[in-house]
C-alpha cells in the first residue's frame, strides 16, 4: 500500500507474563523502526498471568515521550460476558490513555450460545463505553456479529476497528472474517488501526500481512488512522486526555 505505519497501538510487555520484552525494549524498538507512537496495552486482570493490582494505575507515570516515541499508557481489556462487561476497573478507565477491548475465549463466559444476535448486542454495548478506543481482533468466527449493524455504530462512537497483524499467524481461522470486517469499514467509511499485537520487541510495528490484505480489497489508505501522524494526533486530542494529563 502507498502508506506506512507510524504507530503501533496494541503491544504487550513481559508484565503480561506470556510476552517477553520490557517496556523499555518495546519503546526502543519502536524508535529504531521510526514509529511516532506506541501503546503499551498489557492484558486486563481476567487474563491468567496479567499484571498485578497497581501496574495500570502506575503506568501513566512513564514519560509521555519515552525512548524517542510518544508512549500511550493502555490496557487490553477482556470482554467478560455477552453483555459486553469489561474487566477494567473504574480507576484504570479514568487514568489510562488507551483501551483496547478484545474477546478472548479464555475469559469470556457464556460460550454455550454465542449467537450472532447476542454478539451483535455485546459489541453495541461496548461501543457505548466512552473509555474504549479500539475494538481488538474481532474476527473470531465463533463470535461473529452483524457487521452492517455494528460497524456504523463503531464509527459513530469513534471506536477504531483493529486489523491485527498477529492474527494472520496466530489466528488464521479469523482471517476470512477479518477481511469482511475491513470491507465493512470501507463500505461505511469507518477508520481502522493496523496493529502488531507484539509480544516481543522484534515484532513491534509488524503490519505486512494486514497491509497485504487491505491492498487486495483496495482499502482506502486515508481510513488507516495510524498511517499518518496528523490523523492520529487529531484523534488523540479529541478523544483522549493524553496531552492534558501526561508529560
Amino acid at each position: 500500500m502507498d502508506c506506512k505505519l507510524i504507530a503501533d497501538l496494541h503491544t504487550h510487555t513481559l508484565a503480561s507474563t506470556h510476552a517477553y520484552s520490557t517496556l523499555q525494549e518495546m519503546c526502543r524498538s519502536a524508535a529504531e523502526k521510526g514509529l511516532y507512537a506506541i501503546a503499551i496495552t498489557d492484558h486486563g486482570p481476567a487474563m491468567p498471568g496479567s499484571p498485578g493490582p497497581w501496574f495500570f494505575t502506575n503506568l501513566p507515570g512513564v514519560p509521555l515521550h519515552y525512548q524517542g516515541v510518544l508512549t500511550l499508557a493502555g490496557m487490553e481489556a477482556n470482554v467478560l460476558d455477552l453483555e459486553g462487561t469489561l474487566d477494567i476497573p473504574q480507576r484504570e478507565s479514568e487514568v489510562l490513555d488507551w483501551v483496547v477491548a478484545s474477546v478472548h475465549s479464555l475469559t469470556l463466559e457464556g460460550l454455550r450460545d454465542p449467537t450472532v444476535e447476542k454478539c451483535t448486542q455485546m459489541w453495541l454495548n461496548i461501543a457505548e463505553k466512552p473509555f474504549v478506543n479500539v475494538i481488538g481482533h474481532s474476527g473470531d468466527p465463533r463470535f461473529a456479529y452483524d457487521l452492517d449493524t455494528v460497524i456504523p455504530v463503531f464509527g459513530a462512537r469513534h471506536k477504531l476497528v483493529e486489523i491485527n497483524d498477529h492474527s494472520f499467524s496466530a489466528r488464521p481461522q479469523n482471517i476470512p472474517q477479518c477481511r469482511q470486517i475491513a470491507l465493512a469499514c470501507k463500505r461505511y467509511g469507518v477508520p481502522i488501526v493496523v496493529n502488531s499485537d507484539a509480544h516481543i520487541e522484534s515484532s513491534v510495528g509488524a503490519h505486512e500481512n494486514a497491509f497485504r490484505m487491505l491492498e487486495e480489497i483496495d482499502f482506502p489508505p486515508e481510513l488507516i488512522l495510524n498511517a499518518h501522524v496528523d490523523r492520529l494526533e487529531a484523534y488523540l486530542r479529541q478523544y483522549t486526555h493524553i496531552f492534558e494529563h501526561r508529560h
